[in-house]
C-alpha cells in the first residue's frame, strides 16, 4: 500500500511538473509570433487612412510619450520590448518598421477584434500618434516573420527568439 502510495506521489508530482513547464512555454511564445499572415491587416488599412502623416512626427517628447502608453496599453499583449507576448506579436518586424504611419494609426484606433486587439478610439487622437511615434521609433529584430511551419514537425527547424535592436 505504501509503494502504491509513493508512486502515486510520484507520478502526481511529474505530471504537475510537465503541466507547468507546458504552461510556461505557452506563455512565453504567441502562436502567431512569426507568421507573416499577422501583419497584413496592415495592408487593409483604406487609402486615405494610410496616406495621413503624423502630425507629431518631430516632436521630441512624442517618442517617450509613446512608450509611456505602450507600456500601460499594449506591453501586456505585446511584451514590454515588443517583441511579442502571449497574446499578441512582435512589433519589431519590418512589415511594422516599413509601414506607413496612417495604416499604424488606423490599426491602433481599429484593433483587430477578432485576432483579440482591441479597439483603441477612445485613446485621444495626439496619444494614438504618440503610440506611432513610438512604434516607428523600434528597430527590426534579427529574425523576419516567416510562411506558418511545415505540417511536418521533423520538418521544422526550430526558431530563436528576437533580440531587441535599437
Amino acid at each position: 500500500m505504501k509503494a502504491c502510495l509513493t508512486a502515486l506521489v510520484t507520478s502526481l508530482g511529474l505530471l504537475l511538473a510537465a503541466l507547468g513547464s507546458a504552461a510556461q512555454d505557452k506563455a512565453r511564445s504567441y502562436k502567431y509570433h512569426w507568421d507573416v499572415q499577422v501583419y497584413t491587416e496592415l495592408t487593409k488599412a483604406p487609402v486615405k487612412a494610410r496616406t495621413k502623416r503624423n502630425p507629431l512626427e518631430k516632436d521630441p517628447d512624442a517618442i517617450a510619450a509613446g512608450r509611456n502608453l505602450f507600456e500601460q496599453h499594449c506591453a501586456e499583449c505585446h511584451g514590454e520590448l515588443a517583441e511579442g507576448g502571449r497574446k499578441g506579436p512582435s512589433l519589431l518586424v519590418s512589415q511594422i518598421h516599413a509601414a506607413e504611419p496612417g495604416a499604424l494609426f488606423w490599426l491602433i484606433t481599429n484593433g483587430v477584434v477578432w485576432r483579440g486587439m482591441p479597439v483603441w478610439s477612445k485613446l485621444p487622437e495626439p496619444q494614438r500618434w504618440q503610440l506611432v511615434s513610438y512604434l516607428k521609433s523600434l528597430g527590426v529584430a534579427e529574425q523576419s516573420p516567416q510562411a506558418p511551419p511545415p505540417a511536418d514537425p521533423a520538418a521544422a527547424s526550430p526558431t530563436a527568439p528576437p533580440s531587441r535592436r535599437h
